[in-house]
């Protein structure tokens, strides 16, 4: 059974992640990863609040905050008899699977693309949110794909650095998360 596969709870701080099946390309050239990036906008901000994202050629890492069950309850109504933890997982579900139907479709290729199931790592402190984020920003670095995490184009440090507002993230909130959260 793989770790990191419990459910998310709502108004947490989780650490998602994964990567190509047998660690193979999930991303082949820049619209793919601009199409994601507009995907995570598009699926997930109904449930979560993202904070931190970078995507690599063969994986990616984004922190969420999980909204709340009231925010996303109004969000759902029609979804009122499932449990939230579901509702959330199926966004994320949608994401993935739009993801990769659009890829399998462009370079005609079937089936899977992600491993099965996306990960998830609580975060239940300040110094793990903290840990995450420097994390997160600079995978770029530690995978030997760029010297300067600054530079990385598709991670949200990046789009805050030059003014980009592709998922509303900016260094006064994660500033202000960084200054005021203690976790889940």
């Amino acid at each position: 059974m793989k770790k990191n596969i419990y459910p998310l709870e709502a108004e947490c701080f989780y650490h998602i992640f994964n990567r190509g099946i047998n660690s193979q390309k999930i991303f082949f050239n820049d619209r793919n990863y601009h199409y994601f990036i507009k995907l995570m906008e598009s699926k997930l901000s109904s449930v979560v609040n993202i904070y931190a994202y970078c995507l690599l050629q063969n994986h990616f890492h984004i922190l969420v905050k999980i909204k709340s069950e009231k925010e996303i309850r109004l969000i759902f109504p029609h979804k009122d008899t499932i449990e939230v933890s579901k509702i959330i997982s199926q966004q994320f579900s949608n994401m993935f699977n739009s993801y990769t139907q659009a890829i399998n479709k462009h370079y005609g290729r079937t089936g899977k693309l992600f491993e099965l199931p996306f990960r998830r790592k609580l975060i239940d402190s300040h110094e793990q949110l903290t840990n995450t984020i420097l994390y997160i920003h600079n995978n770029p670095v530690k995978h030997g794909i760029n010297m300067n995490a600054e530079n990385y184009r598709y991670s949200s440090l990046f789009s805050i650095k030059n003014g980009i507002n592709d998922l509303s993230v900016s260094l006064d909130a994660i500033k202000a998360l960084l200054e005021s959260s203690k976790g889940c």
